[in-house]
């Protein structure tokens, strides 16, 4: 790997950092931190592959109360950095190294909490120094602390990167293949459940009665093999635009017993 993509993958995972407390640009997302390693690693097919399968089990990973989700941004970059290694030590498909790749992203992203613990902790006396740079009123001191606090973050994602980077190909090639059988069917199964929790988790945070009815329709059109992403991509957002066009059309109701938030029974109970 040469100097610039060295250098081009470290600073993709400092900005990882910053974004799982930023949330401004999502580069800590799987899809985008993954493809965006594999495209100056040279490996854009293999990133967007794992960066797409690991962005089906962080979809369920969100900070509910004090619980915090595991550390995606961690997950994406080492996961991302072990499979450009294991690609570059010796022939190998694509497909067994982001298989090998996944199955280490979840421990991965459960260590990243404690990374995740020790950056807010540190980050608590900064806290306290802006409270007295905002009594002195020195809003600039204010800014920078706030910067600081913020690059702490990055730091916790781009030393691990880096410290993946110089470990060589060979041994990260050695220490997957030196993975145990059961340990690594163990992990595919746990990554196939861990993404049917993140769809439970989803579903059940946009469930209601008005959106189930195109859930069913979505997931049967979906088992139409003959049926291609863009065409099930052009389904969901027809059926996006009827359903925002009945909720307008029942909303503007005035007769009947008024608006139920069920558009299509508020348009029935009209006539």
């Amino acid at each position: 790997m040469s100097i610039i993509s060295i250098v081009l993958v470290i600073l993709i995972a400092f900005l990882a950092g910053m974004e799982g407390i930023l949330d401004e640009f999502q580069f800590h997302q799987p899809l985008v931190a993954c493809t965006l390693i594999g495209l100056v690693t040279g490996n854009l097919e293999a990133g967007i592959i794992l960066g797409g399968t690991l962005q089906m089990i962080a979809l369920g990973w969100a900070n509910i109360g004090a619980a915090v989700a595991p550390d995606a941004a961690l997950a994406s970059v080492a996961s991302a950095i072990i499979l450009v290694k294991a690609l570059g030590a010796e022939s190998i498909s694509i497909k067994d190294a982001v298989s090998s790749s996944i199955a280490i992203a979840v421990p991965l992203a459960v260590a990243g909490l404690f990374l995740t613990m020790i950056v807010r902790t540190l980050a608590v006396p900064i806290v306290h120094m802006m409270d007295s740079a905002a009594e002195e009123g020195n809003i600039r001191k204010i800014e920078w602390l706030h910067i600081s606090a913020v690059c702490m973050q990055g730091i916790r994602i781009a030393l691990p990167a880096a410290a993946l980077l110089f470990i060589p190909a060979e041994t990260v090639q050695t220490a997957l293949e030196s993975m145990p059988e059961w340990l690594t069917e163990g992990m595919a199964i746990g990554g196939g459940m861990v993404v049917a929790v993140g769809y439970a988790l989803v579903i059940n945070m946009m469930a209601t009665k008005e959106v189930w009815p195109f859930f069913i329709l979505g997931f049967v059109v979906a088992a139409i093999s003959q049926l291609t992403l863009i065409a099930l991509g052009a389904i969901g957002v027809a059926l996006a635009l009827i359903y925002l066009n009945l909720s307008k059309m029942g909303g503007s109701s005035n007769g009947g017993g008024g608006n139920s938030g069920d558009p299509l029974g508020d348009i029935l109970n009209d006539y």
